[in-house]
């Protein structure tokens, strides 16, 4: 079980994503650690002749008992708290995008040029080109470029959708009324893909979230093209 949870991860595409994966790791080491200990502890009942003369008296594996677990967690809390602040961190964004959660389907605004604004929406079974994945591909892809500092705005029309992309650790709920932000940085070029992960109804599966990303000069000839259009 261990292996498969540390080797059937998906690839990481962003540097939260990446220390996503470290704190995983770190927090199932010590699950593993304590795991063996308290196993190995009622292994050794089985051969225990159950005679102490200082059963009532014990001070001593109190403490341990006590203090150990407080140490243990603070071994989790630390980087768990570092972590949450590197998420909800906002440098300098380059880009800014902004998506609406509809039923069902997604509305994208580049805030930052004029008129450039769009519906996605997941492309049927029977349309599907031969090389597109099923349920995951949309009609229009958002194209956001590599290397560079991305803002997102998630909010709603109607009720709680999630934006939620697992190759770059995103998870933002947009909520009526409600505006989230959140950032990431992709550092490497592809096609990554997510869906709506909140109970939003019968049909959030089929909100599917599909981002190019590609290098600078083909965002700025694509942003180029668009805003002329």
């Amino acid at each position: 079980m261990c292996v498969s949870l540390l080797l059937m991860q998906q690839d990481s595409a962003s540097p939260l994503m990446e220390q996503l994966i470290f704190f995983h790791h770190h927090a199932l080491l010590i699950l593993v650690m304590i795991t063996v200990l308290v196993g190995y502890l009622m292994f050794m009942l089985f051969f225990n002749n159950y005679i102490n003369r200082f059963l009532l008296h014990g001070q001593l594996i109190e403490m341990i008992w006590t203090i150990l677990p407080a140490i243990i967690l603070l071994f989790i809390a630390l980087p768990s708290l570092r972590l949450l602040y590197l998420l909800d961190e906002i440098n300098e964004p380059s880009v800014t995008l902004k998506s609406i959660g509809h039923q069902w389907y997604w509305s994208y605004e580049y805030s930052d040029f004029n008129n450039v604004e769009f519906d996605s929406y997941m492309i049927p079974t029977n349309e599907l080109e031969t090389d597109g994945f099923r349920l995951l591909d949309v009609d229009n892809r958002i194209i956001l470029p590599m290397n560079s500092q991305i803002r997102i705005l998630v909010t709603a029309a109607d009720v709680i959708h999630s934006w939620t992309i697992p190759a770059l650790g995103m998870k933002v709920d947009g909520t009526p009324g409600r505006l989230n932000q959140t950032n990431f940085f992709m550092n490497r070029p592809g096609l990554f893909y997510g869906q709506c992960s909140e109970i939003c109804g019968a049909n959030h599966s089929f909100m599917p979230i599909v981002i190019d990303s590609v290098p600078l000069n083909y965002f700025i000839k694509w942003i180029s093209t668009n805003v002329n259009s």
